[in-house]
């Protein structure tokens, strides 16, 4: 839906008159207070002066860079606290400063129960109760006693050792007890497919692995013939799983039994090996969205860098703020912010995507999701995750009366005007916006996007409708997540923020695909990483050791992205392209996919969509999972009737389907031969368990490609 301003203007005026005397009369106080102390209230002037404030520069003064911001302009900063400079001593600062704070929050669970829908599908309802809390020091006193059990397990220091789990707080405890006793941490996908976890556990030689019994039941069991050398599996929940019969006489230890092993006096007391700045704290094997997992090496001393980073850009971050945990720890970028709120003593609730809201799929009726229970003041997100929430209050929008649908659309035009001032709306976000804001819990001040490019519409949502700043970043796993957030106070749209504290970029020439350093109005180029924050390199996999990263001479990291982007004249970066997505058409024309899915993501219709472009043909074709209630009221208007699959396998319905997304991307001003001109629709999401999505909701484009190959060759052979 778009939020159209040319309403009637005599409306306009009511609103704006409305909102002036409401003001005045009541609100006047707490408005001038808001305007004064909130980070939009003018403080930091107007949108076009705030874009106009350098948040980077060149620091040799050549348009290729190195561009560094403006704070660390003479050093980058590596770490946060002096001498603080392993994890080990970065959960023990914490757990010595907070020692009574809550740290780590789980919801108990009151019931289960099986609810058949009326297409005969069976899905798990649950109903939560409150959060249950460990403080800091005993969450450090858990992760130590578990390091202590592993040692007298026979797990030994600079050994790897895995963990294949959903995000949850024995996770992260399990992760600090692997810090603290200086065991390299592999981490894998709860989602990952059987061989590609056995290519993870037999490349990393690992012998214990910490796991979840479901997991453990449900894929860890087909794929331990394959791995010869595990010999001890650790099950995080409370209670012990059954086996019937050991294979190769593999141990299974509950996680509370092996933490018992560890607080024996004999055990306590035995001295540990610390980890040095150098050692490797994390083996983080990819989400494989273009193949075989790859296993990146991340050094204590880089996450520390990355972390000094990250907080440089979130504002007044303190022991107040409450985190919500449910992206996959296995990915950098949740690791990433949950270590941020562990070096400030912010509280973490974790959740997952089934029960994050009251409308989640696992949430029974009536009863309430996460963040209306934990109020996070702190969240990050995928884009996936934005756009859905952003479609769905958009549908709610569109099905308002007449009169509700106005004053949201005047209201949501409103305080665009007003935030592109500088200014704050405290009676828009008391009035309009609070329902929509109590989404979230009501209390969320920052979002952290990350993954993937944000929509500039959804941004603008986000921004205006949850009340709070979208800090916009972009990092690698190979720069441990780390390399760009836009400043808090920046509210433009389309950019990722200039570099952090702890990182510079560089901008390579990329002749081939036409960008250079020297072009004009902007800068562009390959993105390339140096600092810190800059990965040791992949795991056993010198050739692409040697192809994706270099040393200086002054022995700094760098890492080539292969992502193409372009500074802007106050120092912010965009992402407009990227080497290894570019398809050449027979005609000689290049076809990015992530771009065109970009843009059509932003239509209501599509849910999800994957652009596939061949070299030998001439024109792009696409797969596309619409969204349902979109497409149900498109087929009504024409009159079409049927299932839900009968609809997305018609010829009819894929025309219609067609027609509109055609429309978006001219609309969008996307070229011709970007458009595609033949589609396929999906009646089933696209999930990390379908496995045609990572983790992080990455398409996977070997996987898809096989998936809908007879699809592709339908499409292309004209059959």
């Amino acid at each position: 839906m778009k939020l159209k301003k040319d309403l009637n203007p005599m409306l306009l005026l009511l609103f704006h008159l409305m909102v002036w005397i409401y003001t005045t009369i009541t609100f006047l106080p707490a408005y001038l207070l808001s305007w004064i102390t909130t980070p939009h209230g003018g403080v930091y002037g107007s949108e076009e002066e705030r874009a106009r404030r350098a948040k980077a520069c060149s620091v040799l003064g050549h348009p290729e860079g190195p561009y560094r911001a403006v704070r660390a302009t003479k050093r980058l900063v590596t770490s946060l606290h002096p001498g603080v400079d392993t994890l080990d001593k970065m959960f023990e600062y914490a757990a010595r400063r907070f020692p009574h704070r809550d740290c780590l929050g789980t919801r108990e669970v009151i019931s289960e129960e099986d609810e058949r829908q009326s297409n005969g599908k069976v899905f798990k309802k649950v109903v939560l109760g409150e959060y249950r809390w460990l403080s800091y020091k005993e969450a450090h006193t858990a992760a130590t006693q578990l390091g202590s059990g592993l040692t007298s397990l026979g797990q030994r220091p600079k050994t790897n050792i895995a963990i294949f789990c959903e995000t949850r707080a024995e996770w992260l405890i399990s992760a600090q007890a692997c810090f603290i006793y200086n065991y390299p941490l592999v981490t894998l996908y709860s989602t990952l497919g059987g061989p590609a976890i056995a290519h993870g556990l037999n490349e990393a030689q690992v012998t214990h692995i910490i796991t979840s019994k479901e997991l453990l039941e449900t894929r860890l069991k087909a794929i331990l013939p394959e791995v010869p050398r595990l010999q001890h599996i650790i099950v995080v929940d409370k209670t012990p799983s059954t086996w019937p019969s050991s294979p190769r006489g593999i141990s299974i230890h509950n996680m509370a039994a092996v933490q018992r092993l560890g607080a024996r006096p004999e055990n306590a007391t035995r001295e540990r090996t610390q980890p040095l700045p150098s050692d490797i704290a994390v083996i983080m094997y990819t989400s494989g969205s273009t193949g075989i997992p790859k296993g990146v090496m991340i050094s204590h001393s880089n996450i520390i860098a990355s972390i000094a980073g990250m907080t440089e850009r979130i504002e007044n971050l303190c022991e107040e703020d409450t985190y919500i945990g449910y992206l996959p720890l296995a990915h950098v970028l949740e690791l990433s912010a949950e270590l941020v709120c562990i070096s400030h003593g912010c509280r973490i609730g974790y959740s997952s995507p089934q029960t994050l809201s009251d409308q989640s799929t696992k949430i029974k009726k009536g009863s309430q999701g996460d963040t209306n229970v934990l109020q996070p003041t702190l969240m990050a997100a995928v884009p996936e995750i934005m756009d859905r929430i952003y479609k769905n209050v958009m549908t709610k929008v569109e099905e308002m009366n007449r009169i509700q649908r106005t004053l949201f659309i005047l209201a949501y035009n409103y305080k665009l005007e007003q935030l592109a001032k500088g200014c704050s709306t405290p009676l828009c976000d008391r009035l309009v916006f609070k329902k929509v804001r109590s989404l979230l819990g009501g209390r969320t001040r920052v979002l952290l996007s990350g993954g993937a490019p944000l929509s500039a519409a959804t941004q603008r949502f986000m921004n205006v409708c949850f009340c709070c700043p979208v800090g916009q970043g972009y990092g690698l796993t190979e720069t441990c997540g780390a390399g760009t957030i836009c400043e808090l106070w920046d509210y433009s749209t389309g950019r990722v923020g200039g570099p952090l504290v702890c990182c510079e970029i560089k901008l390579k020439d990329w002749v081939e695909g036409g960008y250079q350093s020297t072009d004009k109005p902007h800068p562009r180029g390959e993105i390339i990483i140096g600092g810190p924050n800059v990965t040791m390199g992949y795991y056993k996999s010198e050739a692409k050791n040697q192809e994706d990263f270099m040393v200086d001479e002054n022995g700094q990291r760098w890492f080539c992205t292969g992502d193409i982007g372009e500074f802007h004249e106050d120092g912010c970066l965009k992402i407009i392209d990227r080497k290894k997505d570019l398809v050449k058409l027979q005609a000689g024309e290049y076809i990015s996919p992530g771009k065109v899915e970009a843009v059509l993501k932003n239509c209501p219709l599509v849910d999800n969509i994957c652009v596939y472009a061949n070299s030998d043909e001439t024109y792009v074709i696409g797969f596309v999972v619409p969204n349902q209630k979109q497409l149900m009221a498109l087929t009504g208007q024409y009159g079409i009737r049927g299932s839900w699959e009968e609809l997305c396998n018609s010829k009819a319905v894929e025309e219609l389907v067609l027609k509109v997304i055609t429309e978006a991307a001219l609309t969008a001003q996307l070229e011709r031969f970007e458009i595609p001109c033949k589609i396929r629709l999906s009646p089933d999401p696209w999930t990390p368990e379908t496995g045609l999505v990572t983790d992080a909701f990455k398409l996977k484009r070997k996987e898809l490609k096989t998936h809908y190959k007879d699809d592709i060759e339908r499409m292309y052979g004209g059959k």
